[in-house]
């Protein structure tokens, strides 16, 4: 199990994109993971054959325990090992061989089912080599009516899916063994009500809600906020999108402008960990976006070092890693700095909420023409609000206003940018 930050104690398996005895290349997607940050596809580190699946899908694994091996071509696996059983999950897992009784394998699948329903493995005739999920609902149809129990047969996936999206499993009739419903079922909406978005909570969104519950109730927020004009980013964009093989955006501007605002004040590039100040080394622009499940926050490391094109390039394929649910563990990790814009949504000007444990947070609203005063008239010119949130323990209001009043430079007078090679 990977770690995604200092902080993350576990990671839960959402599912495994491959099966038992599948041979893998190295860099091919092979689980998908709920860590405290994002959902994830994890991709497998070697080349091999997936073998010892001890993770079932919904558990909870600490990080750096193993949840499977890949083995080598003419390796063998170990000895299988049983897995104990209980409702408590992970948490009662074991890796190592029991020492007495009979040894029987069972898939992580057929496992969970079992602990579940307090069904003990050891009393299942399994058909192949191991238990196998169908063994296990077979079991359940057979010995223990669902009827009289009041027990719903179903794949621990589609009771999951169920959760997320308000359904009811009792209304619904499973097309899986014995009658049990799986996660196809619901994807067809089968007997049930198809889920309203009020109803529906992805694994992305419940891990959001967590996040920015946490930052609002743990972290002191303060706000700083100004109106700027906006005609010399205007030109500025113009200027740049005559000779740019890339779509550069209002976005890869202020990534650039605030890299090298973090690049003057450097305590604003800073994290807050077990109370202490940790300043970063590397400055590393997270973008809050938004996609069909919530919100993520993928990020572009070394943002100093990267050309406007390049941040625009890298950008794109961040937001089409992002909708298609296919981020790489490294593009969530490390970031120091988050901008979220909403500009595009017609948002003249909000607070953002901080991105723990970074420091701040810059909130970008649209560039529209308003009146303001020039010269003692009223004049309409383009202008755009900037509020920037940050963490009082980290950041205080003068070295926030400092950093902000350098961000405000590069904005309302950016030609110098412009000049520079390929908009460095």
């Amino acid at each position: 199990m990977p770690a995604l930050g200092m902080a993350q104690e576990t990671g839960k398996i959402l599912r495994w994109l491959k099966a038992e005895g599948d041979v893998l290349r190295a860099g091919e997607p092979v689980m998908e993971i709920e860590t405290d940050k994002a959902v994830l596809e994890i991709e497998a580190p070697a080349s091999g054959r997936l073998a010892n699946v001890i993770a079932g899908e919904g558990e909870d694994v600490p990080v750096g325990q193993a949840v499977a091996l890949i083995l080598a071509e003419g390796e063998t696996a170990p000895e299988p090992v049983r897995t104990a059983v209980s409702t408590h999950g992970a948490e009662a897992r074991r890796a190592e061989p029991l020492a007495a009784g009979p040894t029987l394998a069972a898939s992580p699948l057929a496992a969970k089912i079992a602990a579940e329903n307090n069904i003990d493995l050891s009393k299942i005739a399994p058909k192949g080599k191991r238990v196998e999920k169908e063994d296990v609902l077979r079991f359940m149809q057979a010995e223990i009516p669902a009827q009289a129990e009041g027990r719903i047969l179903a794949s621990p996936k589609a009771r999951r899916l169920a959760t997320e999206r308000g359904l009811d499993l009792a209304a619904m009739a499973g097309s899986g063994p014995s009658g049990a419903i799986i996660a196809e079922d619901l994807k067809r909406g089968s007997g049930g009500a198809p889920a309203t978005p009020a109803s529906t909570m992805s694994s992305t969104w419940r891990v959001m809600a967590e996040r920015v519950t946490q930052a609002w109730t743990q972290v002191p927020h303060f706000y700083l906020m100004r109106e700027l004009r906006a005609e010399g980013l205007i030109a500025w964009l113009e200027t740049v999108r005559e000779t740019a093989k890339t779509k550069v955006t209002f976005t890869d501007l202020l990534v650039k402008l605030v890299a090298d605002a973090l690049t003057l004040h450097p305590n604003v590039n800073a994290t807050w960990r077990e109370g202490s100040i940790i300043p970063q080394a590397d400055i590393n622009i997270g973008l809050a976006m938004a996609v069909d499940d919530g919100l993520v926050v993928p990020v572009l490391h070394r943002a100093t070092e990267l050309t406007l094109e390049e941040i625009a390039a890298r950008r794109q394929v961040l937001f089409e890693q992002a909708n298609a649910g296919r981020l790489p563990l490294k593009d969530v990790q490390g970031g120091t700095f988050t901008i979220s814009n909403l500009g595009m949504y017609g948002i003249d000007a909000f607070n953002a909420v901080l991105n723990a444990p970074q420091a701040a947070i810059l909130a970008v609203g649209r560039i529209a023409d308003r009146v303001i005063a020039e010269e003692g008239a009223p004049q309409v010119r383009p202008t755009m609000f900037i509020s920037l949130t940050c963490d009082h323990r980290v950041v205080d209001g003068a070295r926030g206003a400092q950093f902000l009043k350098s961000l405000a430079e590069g904005i309302e007078s950016p030609p110098a940018q412009a000049d520079r090679p390929n908009g460095r």
